[in-house]
């Protein structure tokens, strides 16, 4: 049968995409085959999928630099990924895009002690940058759940967290300097191995920027000495309203714990069958976790110990050795995929203040059960990072539907009450067009006329972050 010419023109193009990519990378380093690609269809935000044109997968910054001068002058959509952890679809593909995977940029370019910095490539892994200077007594502070796997590609475009950022803080807190491609091939160099750049904050833009500006290829990320030690203390409580007003009296005691996460039952239960880490059968649970010298330790738990008390815990253990302390946060860790064996999820990180915690964990509750669905609640609860788990069938396109609009309605409320809509996972695809829910009209102008700066095209990481219809008419425009 003849091809009709509109596809066969389609095909055409294509192939003359894969061949100009093929002829920079080499074969090895461009996918194209219909059924290779589909293992790039979606992030771990599974509910979207869609296969991308072509994937690539440069060793190196010049190569990057190479595949965006391809991709700009055939007009071509590219969409950067890490290591697809993404929990906001920020990595989805489009079916006209090529996806930019880089995961074979993992070296460690430079590491320098006396100023405390590590220089990698952003395909790294995040544990692995500790990895590389733990020997020498060292830590990289920001620990995502998904440390193990995520890049710190994706943590950047994210500005990602973890546990600790109550103490230590976001990516944006550790990053010192960025090589970035620009949607041209242009790259440039913004801070560096020093405390503050000269200048307009542009990496202040670029964290955070999922991916609408450039491809970050090399980061400078600051290292700390590790403390000497830590503790974390067990507190488990009657319902999630008591908890809530815990954590907001331990922030409101001036005392600064390292990490406070918090789960509630149907969390705690999947996590201890899951990690057996000794978890309590309470309704909910906060881990809380001080470090310093023994003297600092002692000290800390007893100011936190004595606000817990006010609370009526059921249980209120401290960690009695290094062991017990590494199983209680494998447990922690192990959440998102604890839950996964039960059901599928979609995972909300709405941020609200500390002191809004009781009110809102009610109100998720009332939401909860007048959509008819389940939801597990784990989050850094210190600052307000909230991660409730909307457990739906993801076979079943109604619950699906009911899913999403549990989960507008709960980010509603954090905005609602003084929060934001992300804290450490993006907007991606899954709260773009919740974004004039927090931001007026003009504020949105000003976010893309940045965008129209750095990618005036708009071929950088197309139907993110912005509502649909205003990122097609931009790049149409």
């Amino acid at each position: 049968m003849q091809m009709p010419e509109p596809d066969r023109a389609i095909l055409a193009r294509k192939a003359e995409i894969v061949r100009r990519l093929q002829a920079a990378l080499g074969p090895g380093g461009v996918i194209h085959d219909p059924a290779e690609v589909r293992a790039y269809e979606c992030d771990a935000l599974t509910a979207y999928r869609c296969s991308p044109l072509a994937v690539v997968l440069p060793s190196s910054t010049a190569e990057v630099a190479e595949v965006l001068r391809i991709c700009h002058a055939e007009g071509v959509p590219v969409v950067p990924r890490g290591s697809g952890t993404s929990l906001a679809g920020g990595s989805l593909p489009t079916a006209d895009s090529v996806l930019l995977g880089v995961a074979r940029m993992n070296a460690v370019l430079e590491t320098d002690y006396g100023n405390r910095f590590i220089r990698v490539q952003t395909g790294r892994t995040n544990l692995s940058v500790t990895g590389a200077v733990e020997e020498d007594g060292f830590f990289y502070a920001p620990d995502p759940s998904s440390q193990l796997a995520c890049a710190i590609a994706g943590n950047i475009a994210m500005n990602s967290g973890g546990a600790h950022c109550l103490k230590y803080g976001v990516t944006t807190n550790n990053l010192l300097g960025v090589t970035m491609v620009l949607m041209d091939g242009t790259v440039v160099e913004i801070g560096g191995a020093h405390l503050d750049a000269p200048g307009y904050d542009l990496l202040g833009v670029i964290c955070g920027s999922e991916g609408q500006l450039g491809v970050v290829t090399e980061a400078t990320l600051r290292i700390l000495a590790k403390p000497e030690g830590a503790r974390p203390v067990l507190m488990g409580f009657s319902s999630s309203e008591v908890a809530g007003a815990c954590v907001a009296d331990i922030i409101r005691a001036g005392v600064l714990p390292v990490a406070i996460e918090f789960m509630d039952r149907p969390c705690i239960r999947a996590c201890e069958d899951f990690a057996h880490a000794g978890y309590p059968d309470v309704e909910a649970l906060l881990i809380v976790e001080v470090e310093g010298s023994e003297a600092e330790i002692a000290e800390q738990l007893g100011h936190i110990m004595e606000v817990a008390r006010r609370h009526g815990p059921e249980v209120l253990r401290e960690s009695g050795s290094a062991e017990e302390s590494a199983l209680i946060w494998k447990g922690r860790k192990a959440a998102f995929g604890a839950m996964g064996q039960i059901a599928d999820y979609i995972c909300l990180d709405g941020t609200i203040p500390v002191g809004e915690l009781p009110f809102v964990l009610r109100r998720i509750g009332e939401l909860t059960e007048g959509y008819g669905l389940a939801v597990a609640n784990v989050f850094h609860a210190g600052d307000g990072n909230m991660h409730p788990l909307i457990l739906y069938d993801a076979n079943d396109p109604e619950e699906l539907a009911k899913a999403e609009a549990l989960g507008f309605d709960i980010l509603r409320l954090c905005v609602e009450v003084g929060g934001c809509l992300t804290g450490e996972h993006g907007v991606g695809v899954e709260k773009r067009d919740l974004m004039d829910v927090q931001y007026a009209a003009e504020d949105l102008e000003a976010q893309l006329r940045v965008k129209d700066v750095f990618d005036p095209r708009w071929l950088l990481n197309p139907a993110k972050v912005f509502p649909l219809a205003t990122s097609q008419s931009r790049r149409a425009a």
